[in-house]
């Protein structure tokens, strides 16, 4: 059996499989099994801002605001002390998770301001959490924001945290940054250890019917795994920062494909979501047959193979394949008759 181990945000794994973010993490008995079937490490569920501010004002107007103008009422409100908002249950969960897995534990922050993490990532910290994963769900939409406004965002928010925690932070990222290399060299200078690549941004369709904007989940495909594996190949060796690869892995195949890019760690979720523990055990078994057939002993010795800067050719991930793909395409018998 080959070597599977990795290291990522200065964590020795076992493997590379971490599943990432999602409700699996939320029952103890879901994140045993994933830790059974093979998980090196899990990313808690996402703490919210929202959710927790609007938490909070509905609180203070229930707690503290009913009594105004009627004294007497402030005799059948429960104790202030018994309340317990959405950070509470998290930090519970994280507590419990630790106590219960022989895994690294990486809590997911998600927000888009500075206000309230600086306590959340202190109390997270204290609960045991190994890493941080920032994930920061900006989108770009306001016309006067310019791009280094939005990238300075993310610089802030990353740096008030770097001074309230030593654990590892993490930075879950976008695809839709003008110049990605540059802006992970500021989060490496600002005191980040990871980048997650990449954020998929859930999109809202529209219902022909209501002429209503609706939410819509809509699962990873494979076919996604391609811009993930591109950049990565070209990131790698060219920052310091761990490379996570998020967003599109189903298959073993897929997974190779992001640690011969170069890759650090390989997180899962929708196929987790849709077929349970059982397919991290097969990736994995899929990871390790595939190494010992091609004759490489460890994970370690295929990271990065085929990078950028390894590759023969490294112009294939840039414009030299967008031009190949193009011109490698004829369209089907028959179409155009």
């Amino acid at each position: 059996m080959a070597d599977l181990r990795t290291r990522y945000l200065g964590l020795e794994l076992a493997n590379p499989l971490v599943p990432s973010a999602s409700p699996l993490s939320r029952a103890l008995d879901d994140a045993r099994r994933l830790e059974d079937a093979g998980a090196a490490a899990l990313v808690m569920y996402s703490l919210f801002e929202e959710e927790l501010q609007r938490e909070r004002a509905s609180a203070e107007r229930f707690l503290l605001d009913q009594d105004f103008g009627h004294a007497e009422a402030a005799g059948y409100l429960p104790d202030h002390g018994l309340y317990r908002d959405s950070l509470d249950a998290y930090l519970e969960q994280l507590v419990r998770l630790k106590a219960a897995l022989g895994i690294p534990v990486i809590a997911s922050l998600n927000g888009i301001s500075t206000g309230g993490w600086l306590q959340h990532g202190r109390a997270l910290e204290e609960a045991g959490a190994d890493a941080l994963e920032l994930n920061v769900y900006h989108l770009a939409a306001d016309p006067r924001h310019s791009a280094a406004q939005v990238e300075q965002r993310y610089l802030d928010l990353l740096g008030e945290l770097r001074t309230v925690v030593s654990l590892p932070v993490t930075m879950k990222l976008s695809p839709q940054f003008s110049s990605l290399p540059h802006f992970l060299r500021r989060l490496e200078e600002a005191g980040a250890r990871g980048a997650a690549l990449f954020n998929r941004f859930y999109q809202p369709d529209i219902d022909l019917e209501d002429l209503g904007v609706v939410p819509r989940l809509s699962l990873s495909t494979p076919a996604e795994a391609l811009l993930r594996v591109r950049w990565i190949a070209l990131l790698h060796g060219r920052t310091a920062l761990s490379l996570a690869a998020t967003g599109g892995v189903h298959t073993a195949e897929d997974a190779l494909k992001m640690l011969l890019a170069g890759a650090d760690a390989v997180h899962l979720c929708s196929a987790l979501l849709r077929h349970g523990p059982a397919r991290l055990t097969d990736i994995l078994r899929g990871l390790d047959h595939w190494l010992d057939a091609h004759g490489y002993d460890s994970v370690a010795a295929v990271q990065g193979l085929l990078s950028a800067r390894a590759a023969a050719d490294p112009t294939a991930y840039e414009r030299a394949n967008y031009v190949q793909i193009l011109d490698s395409h004829t369209p089907s018998p028959g179409v155009w008759r």
